[in-house]
């Protein structure tokens, strides 16, 4: 364990698997206290239970305000603070245009992009009371580039980087950084299906690990990037530097 997050108390939404999961675990091994929050109660009380006692789940919802005023009060009990908010909860949905459903956009949307306003909105008065601060948004490089079928995922990922700006902008003499990450083709059960693919048109030709995107999480968790805000921070191997697949 090394001290990078000592005295920081994170919430990480989808914090239970996956890359939230990940970056609990980095959260608490770099000397912080973190708040698993989820949807899937079982997973992350394991989680929590492990990693305890610094660590405790809360069910959330993101797209429910009243989960995410219940998530901050919790915090506040268990830890006294907060300061590092990981807007990370997503989902992914493939599907051309002509057959997105109502419902499946406004779920991916609500989820992804509103969940995230709610997020900040609903921990910027903590956030500004213990600053400095900072919030992590959990972009994509489809936040950067578009993808055929990725219309809903796209959307809602170059408007994280949007609302990253604005937020980053109105918080800034706050001392509340806000950023957002934006990695490629990582390993997560979300990517489970093509996680044995190839991807010839990445230069470094392999998917990330989730631990490689938790590095970035800590750095701007950390008073080690006192002066990055409103900034995009890639993790893809290179995908979004050019097509490394061979001219023929």
């Amino acid at each position: 364990m090394t001290t990078r997050l000592k005295g920081k108390v994170a919430l990480v939404t989808g914090g239970a698997r996956g890359m939230g999961e990940s970056h609990a675990r980095g959260i608490v091994a770099e000397g912080g206290k973190v708040v698993i929050a989820d949807v899937l109660d079982a997973d992350g009380n394991k989680l929590a239970q492990e990693l305890a006692p610094n660590a405790i789940f809360v069910h959330l919802d993101v797209t429910s305000t009243a989960d995410w005023d219940n998530a901050i009060a919790e915090t506040i009990k268990a830890f006294g603070t907060l300061n590092v908010l990981v807007n990370n909860a997503g989902i992914l949905t493939v599907a051309p245009i002509g057959d997105l459903t109502d419902e499946q956009w406004d779920r991916l949307i609500g989820i992804n992009l509103t969940g995230t306003f709610k997020g900040i909105r609903a921990a910027a008065p903590v956030l500004t009371a213990n600053a400095p601060s900072s919030i992590i948004n959990v972009s994509s490089t489809a936040g950067l580039a578009g993808f055929s079928g990725g219309t809903a995922y796209v959307s809602s990922k170059f408007a994280i980087r949007g609302l990253t700006k604005a937020a980053a902008v109105e918080f800034g003499r706050d001392g509340v950084r806000v950023n957002s990450i934006h990695p490629g083709n990582v390993n997560t059960p979300m990517t489970a299906g093509f996680s044995d693919a190839k991807v010839p048109h990445v230069p470094m030709n392999r998917f990330g690990e989730a631990s490689e995107i938790t590095n970035m999480v800590i750095f701007l968790a950390s008073d080690e990037s006192s002066f990055s805000t409103g900034a995009e921070f890639v993790a893809d191997g290179g995908e979004r530097a050019g097509n490394a697949t061979p001219f023929s």
